[in-house]
């Protein structure tokens, strides 16, 4: 099982994996634009569905200071040519900084992402499974999955592909349709509701930072009034001792009284 804290291999700035076909001297000078023109999403649907993906990923890996989580980037594979360029609609890299980034230059960052999922829409759907499914595969991304929000244009709804020897392997879904992404340690599960992640490590699906919030949210007002109850109990307690001591005081007053009172007609 995959560990999340690990920290891959780099290779170096000009690896024949890159496809480099440019020398580095002018790079200084070439502008590499920060967006394409084209929408993130064609439909609610899949924006909701990106969103609810990036941001549970975003959520996971908040504390690992090398673990970037991102998602409509563009990203730059050929150094010196603003052409060569593909924006992932949500992509984990390990063993690199955390940081706010305008563009992602894989020469500059060191490595390519090890995870990146499509979210497969009409316009979309070939390109993901012809274009993208190579291109992912020339660049060295490690895992390569497309999910179908709802458009069932996909062979299966959630597919997933390892790089073998320089190739994408399908990655055999459970029984219940789930894959695991050994880069993520994650299993990726189809929901009532879309596509989840989840963990089996910790038996915990991922959360975004919206609902970890609210959860905690929960958490605090449930510890309050367990906290508030257990202050009721203990005050209840305390009024019956003090009850008890009232009661056992006026009982030792009444048999002092008895005392007194027979100790005076015996003297008489």
């Amino acid at each position: 099982m995959a560990d999340k804290n690990r920290k891959p291999s780099l290779p170096s700035v000009g690896d024949s994996s890159f496809r480099t076909r440019f020398a580095p001297t002018a790079d200084a000078d070439i502008y590499y634009p920060e967006s394409d023109g084209k929408p993130m999403a064609e439909t609610e649907v899949h924006r909701d569905a990106i969103y609810k993906a990036l941001y549970s990923l975003i959520e996971y890996f908040k504390d690992d200071s090398d673990v970037c989580a991102s998602g409509n980037l563009m990203m730059y594979y050929v150094k010196g040519d603003p052409r060569k360029s593909t924006s992932p609609d949500v992509f984990v890299t390990f063993g690199i900084e955390k940081k706010l980034r305008r563009i992602y230059k894989i020469w500059e960052e060191g490595k390519p992402p090890d995870f990146v999922i499509e979210f497969s829409s009409p316009k979309t759907y070939k390109r993901d499974l012809r274009e993208k499914k190579k291109l992912y595969a020339e660049i060295g991304i490690e895992e390569y999955f497309l999910y179908d929000a709802g458009s069932n244009l996909l062979p299966e709804p959630l597919m997933g592909f390892r790089l073998v020897d320089g190739e994408y392997v399908a990655i055999e879904p459970d029984t219940d349709g789930n894959v695991y992404a050994e880069t993520l340690g994650l299993e990726l599960r189809l929901q009532d509701d879309g596509l989840g992640f989840f963990d089996p490590v910790s038996e915990k699906w991922l959360e975004t930072p919206a609902e970890a919030a609210a959860h905690r949210a929960e958490q605090a007002e449930v510890r309050a009034e367990q906290a508030e109850a257990t202050t009721e109990e203990e005050a209840k307690a305390r009024q019956l001792v003090e009850e008890e001591n009232t009661l056992l005081r006026e009982e030792i007053a009444r048999l002092r009284t008895q005392m007194e009172s027979s100790s005076t007609n015996t003297k008489r």
